[in-house]
């Protein structure tokens, strides 16, 4: 699948007239951390936003207007073709028939759809840099939750929305997303590990360049494309460099105000230890052959389609703001668990002082 980028859809009648226009938004989810941050912006600019979950993970913002159902039910989806909207938001699909049945059944209540894709499509990634012209998984547009991993199933819901959507959808694929209520938890196991103080088994090196984006800025990504009409295909995400991992932790320090201090181990050390790549110590991943290009996605084409990125500082702070006031990440059950055990941390930091003769 070849990705195509700014293309009128045909929410186009809006032109450019911005926040004038007030849009009938469906949200499927809309209560955890993507779909959390699409309901906020949207009510921000005054659109009317319905949301339709089951009501399980987390309470509906207020504002919204609440429809209880569960999108692998057709009895719930039938319910949903007797409104009417002007875009879908599906920030809750993970297998591609699933999908496909919610596309087929809102393509004549709503005739723009957008879907929230991950940069995990991509056959070739972390091995190889990426572009939205690069390899993606192969993946039937009717396949279930068993028929490959989650980028190979991803790949499949992208299809199954443009098999009803074409033209009117809009794929973006996601990298590393962070900020106030990430329920994956990866930020936030760091910002917790730094509080806590003592030695920090910091990853790899502290030059690494990352690309994590706020869920915010993603959101008004999103809305600025729909108030002009546009959709495509995008990789979302920061600009290489945004941050480097030293500056990450280093803003964790400050932000928290910890006295905890960093120790960087290098890749093949932490290999030769047994730490798993991305999960015990979240967002690392050795540059090496195998992951050496896990921050290399061009996000080119999002940042000339209007794509900002605040700082990642202000990121961090609000994190913690929001963590200190008691939010705690709760992380889907079938994601890995994250985060070193502290006896593991501390005897790697003993043998990496041993050898370095400290």
């Amino acid at each position: 699948m070849r990705a195509s980028g700014r293309r009128k859809s045909t929410l186009g009648a809006c032109g450019s007239t911005g926040h004038a226009v007030r849009m009938r938004i469906l949200v499927l989810g809309g209560t955890a951390f993507l779909g959390r941050a699409h309901v906020a912006e949207a009510l921000r600019r005054g659109h009317h936003v319905t949301t339709f979950n089951r009501g399980r993970t987390w309470p509906d913002l207020p504002g919204v207007e609440v429809v209880r159902g569960d999108r692998t039910e057709e009895a719930d989806l039938e319910r949903l073709r007797a409104g009417r909207w002007d875009v879908v938001v599906d920030t809750s699909g993970y297998v591609p028939r699933v999908v496909g049945k919610a596309a087929a059944a809102l393509r004549k209540v709503a005739p723009v759809y957008v879907f929230a894709s991950t940069a995990s499509v991509y056959a070739d990634r972390p091995r190889l840099p990426i572009d939205e012209d690069s390899r993606v998984h192969e993946c039937a547009p009717d396949a279930g939750p068993d028929d490959g991993d989650y980028g190979t199933r991803k790949a499949g819901c992208e299809r199954a929305v443009l098999d009803h959507y074409g033209d009117s959808a809009l794929i973006q694929r996601l990298g590393v997303i962070v900020g106030p209520h990430e329920d994956v938890g990866r930020l936030p196991w760091w910002l917790s590990r730094i509080e806590r103080g003592g030695e920090v088994l910091a990853p790899g090196s502290p030059s690494v360049p990352m690309q994590l984006v706020d869920v915010r800025d993603v959101a008004t990504f999103t809305f600025d494309r729909l108030e002009r009409g546009e959709g495509g295909v995008f990789n979302v995400g920061a600009p290489q460099g945004h941050p480097t991992f030293g500056a990450l932790l280093s803003h964790g320090l400050d932000v928290t105000a910890s006295a905890a201090r960093l120790v960087w181990v290098d890749d093949d050390f932490l290999l030769a230890n047994d730490v798993t790549i991305w999960s015990e110590l979240p967002l690392w991943a050795p540059m090496n052959e195998a992951c050496g290009a896990a921050w290399q996605m061009s996000t080119t084409r999002a940042e000339r389609a209007g794509l900002r990125c605040r700082p990642i500082r202000e990121t961090i702070a609000d994190t913690w703001a929001l963590m200190r006031e008691g939010w705690e990440a709760r992380p889907r059950p079938e994601l890995p668990k994250l985060g070193i055990d502290p006896d593991k941390e501390q005897r790697i930091l003993a043998a990496w002082h041993a050898r370095a003769g400290v």
